[in-house]
C-alpha cells in the first residue's frame, strides 16, 4: 500500500496506488498512519516526506469503499480513519512534508494541506471536489481555515474548484511551487537543508505553533516563555551558541 525508505535523516513515505490515483481506502489510511509511526520512533528521522507514486498525489477517498452500506456509526468510524490519520500528522514530532506532482483532490487535497509544508510541481492541481458528488470535506475544515481566510475556505470547499500550485501559493495554501523539470531536485535540496536543521529546534517550534493554536495572547506568550528556557538547555542550541561565539 505504501512505500517506505529512510536515509539521510528523512523518511519517504509514497502512496502506491498508482491505478487508483493513489486513492484513499481504509488498508491504505493505516498504512500510511504505520509508517508516519514507524519514522516517529526512528531516532535519525529529521523530517518526513508523503508523496504519491505514479502521475498524481492521491485523488481523495476511495469511493466503491465509501457506497457500502452501513449505519452511522459505521460511517462514524470510517470518517474518523480520515481524522486518525490528519492527527498523526499534526502530532508527529518531524516536520512532515507534502510532495505533490500531478492532482491532489478532495481526500488527497486534504491529505496535502494537514502537512507542515508543502511542495508542488508547475502543474499540479489542487481542490476539495467533495461537494461535486454530494459530500462534504469536514475534517480538513478545521485546517484549511488556518491556511487561508475564511472566505476563501467557503468558496474552495463549496465550489469545489480545482486550482493550480500557483494559485494555491499565491492564497496560502502551499508553501513553494517549482517548474516540473526541476521539481525532484529542488524539493530534495529544500527537505535536505530542513533535514540539516538542529532538530530540537525544529521540533519544538511544531510543537509550539500547534500548542498554541487556540489560546489566549497571554496564555500563548506563556508557553513560548517555557519553550524559550527549554529550547537553551538542549545540546543543538548549546552547540549552535558556541560557533557563534568563536566566530565572533
Amino acid at each position: 500500500m505504501i512505500l517506505y525508505e529512510a536515509a539521510d535523516g528523512v523518511a519517504g513515505i509514497t502512496l502506491n496506488r498508482p491505478e487508483k490515483r493513489n486513492a484513499l481506502s481504509s488498508e491504505l489510511l493505516r498504512a500510511v498512519r504505520e509508517g508516519l509511526a514507524r519514522a516517529a520512533a526512528d531516532e535519525s528521522v529529521r523530517v518526513v516526506t508523503i508523496a504519491g507514486a505514479g502521475k498524481d498525489f492521491c485523488a481523495g477517498a476511495d469511493l466503491a469503499s465509501l457506497s457500502k452500506e452501513g449505519d452511522v456509526l459505521s460511517r462514524i468510524d470510517d470518517a474518523r480513519e480520515f481524522a486518525d490519520l490528519f492527527l498523526a500528522v499534526r502530532n508527529h514530532p518531524r516536520p512532515v512534508v507534502a510532495l505533490v506532482k500531478g492532482r491532489a483532490f478532495a481526500g488527497g487535497c486534504g491529505l496535502a494541506t494537514v502537512c507542515d509544508i508543502v511542495l508542488a510541481a508547475e502543474s499540479a492541481q489542487f481542490g476539495y471536489s467533495e461537494v461535486n458528488v454530494g459530500l462534504v470535506p469536514a475534517m480538513v475544515t478545521s485546517i484549511l481555515t488556518r491556511s487561508v481566510s475564511e472566505k476563501r475556505a467557503f468558496e474552495l470547499l463549496s465550489t469545489g474548484e480545482m486550482i493550480s500550485a500557483t494559485r494555491a501559493e499565491t492564497i496560502g495554501m502551499i508553501n513553494r511551487v517549482w517548474p516540473d523539470a526541476d521539481f525532484d531536485d529542488a524539493a530534495h535540496k529544500y527537505v535536505t537543508a530542513l533535514a540539516a536543521k538542529p532538530p530540537s529546534a525544529v521540533a519544538l517550534s511544531k510543537n509550539l505553533l500547534h500548542h498554541i493554536d487556540g489560546m489566549a495572547f497571554n496564555a500563548a506568550l506563556e508557553a513560548g516563555v517555557h519553550v524559550n528556557a527549554i529550547a537553551r538547555q538542549t545540546e543543538d542550541a548549546q552547540r549552535g551558541i558556541q560557533r557563534f561565539l568563536k566566530k565572533g
